[in-house]
């Protein structure tokens, strides 16, 4: 559909063989890529803006990874286009007096166990499904299989904030616009009206964010840090660029050809002013 004539992908190498891992082969199969470099971190970013004697120079480098990756891309940024920079992964989950708190509690904890600088944030007009859901937080924590990395990131950048009603949770919601955001409330899709800021939104108690992650089709690479009040996940239109053509006969540039030389010279003078002052 953008019709990219050439995409290269760079994955780490896994395992003894060097390769990428199995399941990233087997995809790029599928799509049909046959560029593929076992290659990644800052220097697969570096090699993708400057070109390497393997890896060819590109004009755009998507997707989303570590701190050094980020990093990486910031700074190549200007030498080729980044897309986005994706920090940290964030959840919110709007939840009211009828949302079932277990269930928010490991939807919370599915994003904490990402990595420690995850975040995963309540926001609720009700006090007792605030309650609830922190004494089963506390309980299954310990139960994680990453308990270490979920104890961090709940420590770090984990949050529970209760407003005074609905409407000022969803004033909390879009000021905080984050990266994907959950809807665990009584009337979901009348709540959905009111989200203006969010990189994908999750209808329902029977859509938690893992669909979106593995299964639902929708790009799973989306605006983190809050930028989703200005930005889109990742998606087709990220790969076209707009061009301008503009073509005028001889006719019609000597109409307007006297107006454009009159406003080339305003524009002249005006800059030789600002010079001198």
């Amino acid at each position: 559909m953008a019709k990219v004539g050439e995409i290269h992908l760079v994955s780490p190498p896994s395992g003894p063989s060097g390769l990428p891992h199995g399941g990233i082969l087997a995809a790029a199969r599928v799509l049909g890529l046959t560029n593929v470099y076992a290659a990644g971190g800052a220097q697969a970013i570096a090699a993708l803006a400057y070109g390497t004697e393997a890896i060819p120079k590109v004009d755009k480098v998507v997707g989303p990874g570590s701190a050094w990756v980020t990093t990486a891309k910031r700074l190549v940024y200007g030498d080729v286009d980044i897309g986005s920079l994706a920090g940290p992964s964030a959840v919110v989950i709007l939840a009211d007096a009828l949302a079932i708190p277990l269930w928010v509690a490991h939807n919370l904890l599915v994003q904490a166990e990402h990595d420690v600088r995850s975040r995963a944030i309540l926001v609720t007009p009700c006090r007792a499904t605030a309650e609830a859901v922190r004494c089963h937080v506390e309980r299954l924590v310990p139960c994680s299989p990453r308990r270490a990395i979920v104890e961090a990131a709940l420590r770090n950048c984990g949050a529970i904030i209760v407003t005074v009603d609905l409407d000022a949770a969803l004033d909390t919601v879009n000021a905080l616009a984050p990266e994907p955001l959950e809807l665990m409330v009584e009337h979901p899709w009348s709540v959905l009206e009111r989200v203006r800021h969010g990189g994908a939104v999750f209808v329902g108690p029977w859509s938690p964010e893992p669909v979106g992650d593995y299964y639902a089709g929708p790009n799973h690479v989306l605006s983190t840090g809050g930028t989703a009040r200005y930005a889109s996940a990742l998606g087709v239109e990220d790969f076209v660029r707009r061009q301008s053509v503009i073509a005028y006969s001889r006719d019609r540039l000597l109409v307007a050809g006297p107006d454009i030389a009159r406003r080339a010279q305003r524009v002249a003078a005006g800059a030789c002013t600002r010079c001198r002052g």
